[in-house]
C-alpha cells in the first residue's frame, strides 16, 4: 500500500483545552478516508494541521510523502483544500474565477483559459459560466469551489465538511463528484457531520469523539461492531412492538419470522439494519463510560 497521509502520535490544545489527542491513523493513495464526528470534535483541526495551516503542539505528519512541519511548501505543492465556505469571488463569473485561480497558479493566459473551459465542463457549469457567482445556488458555489481546488489536479483533496447547507440534491450532486475525483486517482480527506456521506463516499471511516479516534474501519467493520440485522413489528401507528435479532441470513430471517407468527404478532414486519448512527452513539457512550 501507498500512503498518502501518515499521522502519529498528533496532539494539539487551544487555550489549555485538548481538541485533539493522540490521533494515529494512514490513508492509502486513492482512497477516501472519512473523518466523522460532532462540532466541536477536533476535525477541522486536524484539517488545518496536515494542510500546513495550523503547527501541532506533538507528533507527526506526513502527506504526500513530506512533512508537514519540516517541508510545508512541497505538502502544499501537492494538495488543495475546500474549506466550509465556498472561496470563490461573488463579483466575478464563473469563467473568471477559474481563470484567476489558474493565473495565481502558474498558467499563461491561454493554458488558463483552456483550463477553465475544462473544469467548467467538468463540473457541469457550462449554462452558467458567464454569470456571476453572486447568482449561484449552494450547490453551484460549491461545485465551483471544487472546480477551484482543480486547477492543479492536487495528489490529496482535503474537503472539510463540504455539503454543510446544501439541500438534498445538491448535496448527492457533489458526492456524484467526489466518488469520480477518487476514481480518477485523487486521494480524498474528507470530514463530515453526516452519518449517511461518510457511509456513502468512504473506503474507510473514522469516527472522532472528544479528540480522540474511538472507532476506525470500513462502514461494513464498523456496523459489524455494533450487532447484526434486526426483524421489527410495528403497530399501525408506527411504535415498536416487538424485536427480533437475527445474523442476517436468509435462516434466520425465516427462523425470526416463524417465531412471530408462534407468538401471534399483529403489525408491519421490518428489517433493520445496523447504521453509522448506531456505531456513533455506541462508540461514542463506550468512549464516556471510559473516561468516567
Amino acid at each position: 500500500m501507498t500512503t498518502a497521509i501518515d499521522v502519529r502520535g498528533l496532539r494539539q490544545g487551544f487555550g489549555g483545552r485538548t481538541v485533539i489527542d493522540d490521533l494515529d491513523f494512514t490513508v492509502a493513495r486513492g482512497e477516501v478516508f472519512a473523518l466523522l464526528g460532532p462540532n466541536g470534535a477536533g476535525k477541522t483541526t486536524t484539517i488545518n494541521i496536515l494542510t500546513t495551516l495550523t503547527k501541532a503542539d506533538a507528533g507527526t505528519a506526513r502527506v504526500a510523502g513530506f512533512d508537514v512541519r519540516a517541508q510545508p511548501v512541497e505538502v502544499q505543492k501537492r494538495i488543495s483544500l475546500t474549506g466550509q465556505s465556498a472561496a470563490v469571488d461573488d463579483a466575478l463569473t464563473a469563467t473568471e474565477n477559474v481563470v484567476m485561480f489558474a493565473r495565481l497558479a502558474g498558467l499563461g493566459r491561454a493554458a488558463a483559459r483552456r483550463r477553465a473551459v475544462d473544469l467548467i465542463a467538468q463540473f457541469d457549469l457550462r449554462d452558467a459560466a458567464s454569470r456571476r457567482v453572486r447568482t449561484f445556488s449552494g450547490g453551484m458555489r460549491r461545485r465551483l469551489d471544487l472546480a477551484l481546488s482543480f486547477v492543479v489536479t492536487p495528489e490529496v483533496l482535503f474537503l472539510d465538511e463540504p455539503t454543510t447547507g446544501l439541500d438534498t440534491r445538491s448535496r448527492r450532486d457533489l458526492w456524484d463528484i467526489i466518488r469520480a475525483l477518487a476514481a480518477a486517482g485523487t486521494t480524498v480527506f474528507l470530514t463530515t457531520q453526516y452519518l449517511e456521506e461518510a457511509d456513502q463516499l468512504a473506503d474507510r471511516i473514522a469516527v472522532l469523539h472528544d479528540g480522540r479516534i474511538a472507532a476506525l474501519g470500513t462502514a461494513a467493520e464498523l456496523k459489524a461492531r455494533v450487532g447484526g440485522d434486526t426483524v421489527e413489528v410495528h403497530d399501525d401507528r408506527g411504535e415498536l412492538r416487538r424485536e427480533i435479532a437475527t445474523d442476517g441470513t436468509v435462516a434466520g430471517l425465516r427462523r425470526a419470522l416463524d417465531l412471530l407468527d408462534q407468538e401471534g404478532a399483529d403489525g408491519v414486519v421490518t428489517l433493520r439494519r445496523p447504521s453509522l448512527d448506531d456505531v456513533f452513539l455506541a462508540v461514542t457512550a463506550r468512549s464516556e463510560k471510559e473516561l468516567a
